[in-house]
């Protein structure tokens, strides 16, 4: 009997939701009634694109508990997150920039390009679990940084920080506080006016929107300046030819999120707790076990076996997984969010991460630990006689 492949690599992006698919298909001409124009233009086919730009982003503010006005569409998470950090910066004389150790690339390169303008980066430092070291928080806010990021919830080990009281203490601290919560959309509870941030990044691919789509949530209050620069659309800050289709897809992916999400966080975390009872009984490292974390995710290693090789052999027979951020994944190196985290960079090599979604059925958890035990027996028989 044969099997489809199963999916497990819903933190690196989604299948797209057919909801979500039927909304925007008359804005690729796909469906009737064929809906197109640029919502920029003043005729009716230039104001149907701008109320469906316009009713997307109501649902995708009512997502994150924010104002419509306060989201700006952009291609994705990673420009969202440039545009927070370096049109922040373009407001201001060059001052101390902090981001957490754990930080996704999308981020850390930013805030590099920053220093290499004048700015001075400091990385705060996270304990053995993967969470914000509140010691050294301290420290370098008592440096007064003017711009502050920290992630919501970590794309690799899953771990939620406490964004709510670091952007409070940011924010006594005069600083402007930003954090990445792509992955925390639909997956826990998210409301902008609770977290107390300046800026909140987002990306449809995430939750069963489209690729090509994001938003930075921004307070109103907050100057950026754009990257983009042209015809003034998104407020000013992000110039260019909305892409409607996209923009509705993400609208609707929001709305289906945010509908499924209380059911779908406490399936997905049964399903977590199953698949890592089952690793552990095999020898595995679970890592920031000890954490608050996303009810999906798991990240792991098996002593003596590399990352790449397991994940290949678990490809082979039918799973797919990952064995980092597949937004790195063409780095060599071991996890960054493992080294900053202290694990020894051999066992970080054999990292390997299982996030579930909403297609993840019981069955497939089952199938997935029953194969897994044999691809690890298999690898461990083959070192063994390597020896």
């Amino acid at each position: 009997m044969s099997f489809a492949p199963v999916y497990l690599d819903w933190n690196a992006t989604t299948p797209l939701d057919p909801v979500v698919r039927e909304a925007m298909l008359p804005w690729l001409g796909a469906a009737e009634p064929v809906r197109f124009g640029n919502a920029s233009s003043r005729h009716e086919y230039g104001r149907q694109a701008r109320a469906a730009v316009d009713e997307a982003r109501a649902r995708v503010a009512a997502a994150v508990g924010a104002h419509a006005t306060e989201v700006i569409f952009t291609s994705g998470g990673s420009e969202a997150n440039n545009l927070f950090l370096k049109g922040a910066a373009a407001t201001m004389k060059p001052a101390l920039v902090a981001v957490s150790a754990v930080e996704h690339p999308c981020v850390r390169e930013p805030a590099r390009q920053l220093q290499r303008g004048g700015w001075t980066l400091r990385e705060i430092a996270v304990d053995a679990e993967g969470r914000v070291d509140i010691a050294d928080c301290q420290a370098v806010l008592a440096a007064r940084p003017r711009l502050v990021s920290v992630m919501l919830a970590n794309n690799e080990t899953g771990v939620l920080q406490d964004v709510a009281t670091l952007a409070a203490q940011a924010r006594a601290a005069g600083a402007w506080f930003h954090t990445d919560a792509v992955q925390a959309l639909g997956k826990v509870e998210l409301d902008f006016r609770t977290l107390g941030v300046q800026g909140m990044t987002l990306s449809a691919h995430k939750i069963g929107g489209p690729l090509g789509a994001g938003a930075l949530v921004v307070d109103k209050r907050v100057e950026l300046a754009p990257l983009i620069a042209g015809g003034g659309q998104e407020r000013g800050l992000r110039s260019g030819t909305e892409n409607v289709a996209a923009i509705v897809g993400f609208g609707v992916a929001c709305e289906r999120a945010l509908a499924r999400r209380a059911d779908e966080a406490l399936r997905l975390a049964s399903l977590r707790d199953e698949v890592e009872q089952a690793l552990g009984a095999l020898g595995a490292r679970i890592f920031s076990a000890g954490a608050l974390r996303l009810p999906n995710t798991v990240f792991f290693a098996i002593a003596g076996i590399d990352g790449e090789t397991l994940v290949g052999k678990l490809d082979r027979a039918g799973f797919a997984c990952a064995s980092g951020s597949a937004c790195s994944s063409a780095n060599p190196e071991p996890s960054h969010t493992l080294l900053a985290m202290g694990v020894e960079p051999a066992v970080a090599r054999g990292a390997v991460r299982v996030s579930l979604g909403r297609d993840t059925a019981a069955a497939d958890v089952r199938r997935f630990i029953e194969t897994f035990a044999r691809v690890v027996g298999e690898l461990k028989n083959l070192a063994s006689v390597a020896a």
